[in-house]
């Protein structure tokens, strides 16, 4: 088949090279423009672009898909089937309606749970233990079009929003090409969801990766794993603004303190206090310097129990 795809982040790279190193033909890529990034502000093109320029591919960057120039493009293209992925804009009706064999979608969760731009970092939030990738005939809601195929995975314990994401990407992928084969020989039947079992899972903001010492442990480890690396869990130790890239609930039976309290430093991390429980930081990074353990971290910046 003659594949237009549409991808932007680095999820949707292992279905392109699927794709890529399969018998169909991609025509082409749609990705978002590039973007200014970083301390610099240059711009960086995105992680599709950056495989679709590796080898040659007509690359197409549209402010809004939705403009009559892109869906004209489109139209010249003619492709057989569109497949998304992590894309990043949602698509009209117009270019919907082009492809003989319709549009693919490859979404990180089982459907209808976690409808939504950032199903892994719900998963990881809400402690589920297992999550996978479905494939869909998109329509014009958000994620609501009829499923084609799905396949679970199992999340594992120290698995964090990168992990569990570079995961499912691979499956993904796998799945893309079986979904494929099987609209071309016509062995599969499309099914409608059910509405009444969605949830959704937008866009994650900075200031919900704060953490708030007043949740459970078990929950505050779950928020820090959802968001590492993207957007980040944040916090304040002692007055000292700190990033945390990995924690876990501590084994500390006492009860002394308030959340957010210092309860222990040793070589292991820094015990904190938290509403139910306590969590031990095992990795963190203070504002403009580098990565480290947390016992380093103390040590440097003499973190110290909270008297009781």
């Amino acid at each position: 088949m003659r594949i237009l795809f549409m991808g932007t982040a680095e999820f949707a790279v292992p279905s392109l090279k699927a794709l890529l190193a399969s018998e169909h033909q991609v025509i082409g890529v749609v990705t978002q423009p590039d973007r200014p990034a970083g301390r610099g502000r240059q711009l960086r093109i995105s992680p599709v672009k950056g495989v679709a320029a590796e080898v040659g591919l007509p690359v197409y960057q549209p402010e809004r898909v939705r403009s009559e120039e892109f869906i004209g493009l489109v139209r010249e293209l003619n492709p057989d089937i569109n497949v998304v992925a992590a894309f990043g804009q949602i698509i009209p009706k117009a270019i919907l309606d082009i492809p003989k064999f319709g549009n693919v979608n490859v979404h990180g969760s089982i459907l209808p749970k976690y409808r939504g731009a950032a199903p892994v970092h719900y998963a990881l939030f809400n402690g589920e233990t297992v999550t996978g990738v479905t494939t869909m005939l998109m329509n014009t809601g958000l994620d609501t079009g009829p499923i084609l195929q799905q396949r679970g995975i199992e999340i594992q314990a120290d698995d964090n929003e990168a992990t569990l994401e570079s995961r499912l990407a691979d499956v993904g992928a796998e799945l893309l090409i079986e979904t494929l084969e099987a609209i071309e020989k016509g062995l599969v039947t499309p099914m409608p969801q059910d509405d009444l079992l969605a949830t959704y899972s937008p866009s994650v903001k900075r200031e919900e990766c704060e953490i708030a010492w007043a949740r459970s442990a078990r929950d505050i480890v779950n928020r820090v794993r959802g968001c590492t690396p993207r957007p980040g869990a944040h916090t304040v130790i002692q007055d000292i603004p700190i990033k945390v890239w990995s924690c876990s609930v501590a084994d500390h039976a006492d009860s002394e303190g308030s959340p957010g309290d210092v309860l222990m430093v040793d070589s292991d991390g820094i015990v904190v206090r938290a509403g139910d429980g306590a969590v031990l930081l095992t990795e963190v990074q203070p504002a403009n310097r580098k990565r480290m353990a947390a016992g380093e971290f103390a040590r440097g910046y003499q973190i110290k129990k909270v008297s009781s």
